[in-house]
C-alpha cells in the first residue's frame, strides 16, 4: 500500500509521534509520501531521519492508496481540503484535543494500522459542502467538510443576513454571523453556538446563526439536497466568509450559495469506535457530574 502523510506543521510536540508512524508503515514495506511543509518540519525543526524512499509532493498532486492525517481535527481538515475529489479514504491519528474525525489515539496507532493491511476497517463517507459566488479567492478552495460560515468584521456592527432556500425567502438573520454545516460539522464551531448535533450519516444541513439579535432565531435543519442563498448587509460593505477555518473579505454585493458538493470524503474507522461513544467519552455528552 501507499500512504500520503500530512501532519501538524506548528507544534512539536503533535508531530512527535511521526517517527514511530514511519517505522511501522516502514515494517509493513509500504509506499510513503509527504507533503512537502511538513517533511521540512519534520526534518528542520525536529531533526527527524527519515526513510530514504519518502517522495514528496505539493498541494494536491499526489496519488495514494490511503491518506495518514497526522495531528488533530484541523490538520484532518486540511487533509480532506487537499483530497478533495480522489476517492481516498483519510486515517486520522489525533495529537490534538478532542479529535472528533482524527479519533485514533498513538496507542492505537500500530494495531490500527495492522488491521488497515487485514482489511479490517469500516468506511464512513461524510458529506462536503459547496460554496458558489464571484469571488476569485473564496472558488480557489470552496468545499467545506465541517462548515462555511458567514461572520461580521471584528470592528463592525452586526450583519444582515437574508436567507432563501431553494429561492423561497427563509428570514433575514440580524446577528454577528451563519453558520451552515454539514453533519460533521455539527460537533465543531456551530455546537459552539448552539447549534444541533447531528449523525454523521443524516443527510442533513444546519444553519445557525451567532449572537442573533432576536432570541427567537432559532437553529434549523434542512435537507442536504437544498440549495441555500445568502445576501449579506454591512454596515462597512463587507464581510467574512470562513470555510472550515480558512478566512476570506468579501464585499458586501457578493452573493453565497451553498449546496452539497458532487463528492464525499471517505473516513477510515476501526470496527467498534461508534459516534455516540465519541459523544460520551470527548463531550462528557449525557453525563450527570453531580
Amino acid at each position: 500500500m501507499k500512504f500520503a502523510i500530512f501532519g501538524n506543521t506548528y507544534q512539536a510536540k503533535k508531530s512527535s509521534y511521526a517517527e514511530r508512524l514511519f517505522s511501522i508503515l516502514t515494517r509493513h514495506g509500504a509506499g510513503i509520501c509527504i507533503c512537502r511543509e511538513f517533511y521540512r518540519f519534520l526534518t528542520e525543526e525536529l531533526h527527524l531521519q527519515l526513510p530514504a524512499s519518502v517522495e514528496l509532493f505539493d498541494g494536491d498532486r499526489f496519488e495514494a492508496d490511503m491518506v495518514i492525517s497526522l495531528g488533530g481535527d484541523g490538520t484532518f481538515l486540511q487533509a480532506a481540503s487537499r483530497v478533495g475529489a480522489k476517492n481516498i479514504p483519510i486515517l486520522g491519528i489525533n495529537t490534538g484535543r478532542l479529535g472528533f474525525l482524527a479519533d485514533v489515539s498513538p496507542d492505537e496507532m500500530e494495531t490500527t494500522l495492522n488491521e488497515v493491511y487485514d482489511r479490517h476497517y469500516k468506511i464512513e463517507e461524510r458529506s462536503v459542502l459547496q460554496l458558489t459566488c464571484d469571488d476569485r479567492n473564496l472558488m480557489r478552495c470552496p468545499y467545506a467538510l465541517n462548515e462555511i460560515a458567514v461572520l461580521k468584521r471584528d470592528s463592525s456592527s452586526m450583519i444582515s443576513i437574508h436567507t432563501a432556500i431553494n429561492g423561497a425567502p427563509l428570514t433575514t438573520y440580524q446577528a454577528d454571523g451563519l453558520i451552515v454545516a454539514t453533519p460533521t460539522g455539527s460537533t465543531a464551531y456551530s455546537l459552539s453556538v448552539g447549534g444541533p448535533i447531528i449523525v454523521p450519516h443524516s443527510k442533513t444541513i444546519a444553519i445557525t446563526p451567532v449572537a442573533p439579535h432576536s432570541l427567537n432565531m432559532r437553529p434549523i435543519v434542512i435537507c442536504d439536497d437544498w440549495t441555500i442563498t445568502l445576501d449579506v448587509e454591512s454596515r462597512s460593505h463587507n464581510f467574512l466568509v470562513a470555510i472550515d477555518g480558512r478566512s476570506e473579505s468579501c464585499r458586501e454585493t457578493t452573493r453565497l450559495t451553498i449546496s452539497r458538493a458532487p463528492y464525499t470524503i471517505k473516513v477510515v474507522k476501526r470496527f467498534g469506535h461508534i459516534f455516540f461513544n465519541t459523544l460520551r467519552d470527548k463531550m462528557m455528552w449525557g453525563a450527570d457530574i453531580r
